[in-house]
């Protein structure tokens, strides 16, 4: 059995890979959103200085790199398109900590806590305006196609962000409600990676929508544990406070799964809703959300999941030693500490 690199080493190659050409794009940018998207990506101090911060792991541009070399593509013709899909994704997190209200990201104050409102919008339409630019100056004889996927991608993500900021005032959210906004809001862009990186390396249609199906699973299955970390998870890990989703009332999927559970705790936790959860109700809303199922539900639906994210892998007949290591990301996405 074909074995690829460990999962931190792939992270680490996407990174180092990815990280100058990003960079590079970044540096077009006019002085004042450079300043803040250096900011954003942990180049930059809020002043404007060199700085270590975090950039995230790179998980998209891995994926796709490694769906161009699963079917024959080269990583470097793929490139564009990598940089392209974590400019889209920095683009969604600027603007998501604006309408979450969120004030840490990776660890550091957002852009929007730092330097305003309006310098974060703007910062993010510049990204995702650069997105498209960089994708349409590669060359590529697939590139018109994959402005395509991606255009569609952000129309998705853009849906689905839009009803889950609808649901904040609604007391009726369905399961299933739940469930379509997530698969626009996170499935969509990570589908549309593994596309993009099998449309640049050369597959044809059914192979390309195998790899699109696989990553829009694994998409939904990394909300689902995204959700869960956003009530469980180690604030040193997440760099979020403890039951920063519960706070802010999110109606998350495990939120949601115990709403809708009929069941006594499910009915207490629709109360405690109702009014601004804080001190000890946090901890109680957390409570009446795992007794009432949500937990468990959002874990076993993740682990379904990524059954068929494997499946749609199998079937796209990848390369062994990406495939390997696109299994290994499947495992990391799916398999966080919740």
């Amino acid at each position: 059995m074909t074995t690829g690199r460990p999962v931190r080493e792939v992270l680490h190659w996407s990174r180092d890979t990815v990280g100058p050409a990003l960079r590079t794009a970044v540096e077009t940018l006019p002085p004042s959103m450079r300043r803040v998207a250096g900011y954003h990506f942990g180049w930059l101090d809020q002043h404007g200085e060199p700085a270590e911060g975090d950039g995230g792991k790179a998980i998209r541009p891995a994926l796709l790199l490694l769906a161009a070399e699963a079917l024959g593509g080269r990583p470097e013709t793929a490139m564009p398109a990598a940089v392209a899909v974590e400019l889209v994704h920095n683009f969604s997190l600027l603007h998501d900590d604006v309408m979450d209200g969120d004030v840490t990201r990776r660890h550091r104050p957002t852009v929007w806590s730092v330097f305003g409102v309006s310098k974060a919008i703007l910062a993010g339409d510049a990204l995702l305006t650069l997105a498209f630019d960089v994708l349409a100056s590669s060359g590529h004889q697939a590139t018109d196609g994959a402005a395509r996927v991606l255009g569609a991608a952000v129309l998705d993500l853009v849906e689905g962000q839009s009803s889950d900021t609808a649901f904040e005032s609604r007391d009726d959210v369905t399961l299933a409600e739940c469930v379509s906004m997530a698969e626009g809001k996170t499935g969509a862009l990570l589908g549309s990676a593994c596309a993009l990186g099998a449309l640049l390396g050369g597959g044809d249609a059914e192979r390309v929508e195998h790899l699109r199906r696989f990553g829009d699973r694994l998409g939904l299955a990394f909300q689902l544990v995204d959700d869960l970390l956003g009530i469980w998870g180690d604030p040193e890990v997440t760099g979020k406070p403890v039951y920063s989703d519960v706070r802010s009332r999110k109606k998350s999927l495990p939120v949601v799964a115990a709403l809708t559970s009929g069941t006594a705790a499910g009915e207490r936790l629709a109360e405690l809703y109702r009014r601004e959860p804080a001190g000890a109700d946090l901890e109680y809303a957390a409570e009446l959300i795992e007794q009432a199922g949500g937990r468990a539900w959002t874990q076993a639906r993740a682990a379904d999941l990524f059954a068929e994210a494997q499946a749609h892998l199998t079937a796209a007949a990848p390369a062994p030693r990406p495939a390997a290591e696109l299994q290994s990301l499947a495992r990391l996405i799916t398999h966080r500490d919740h």
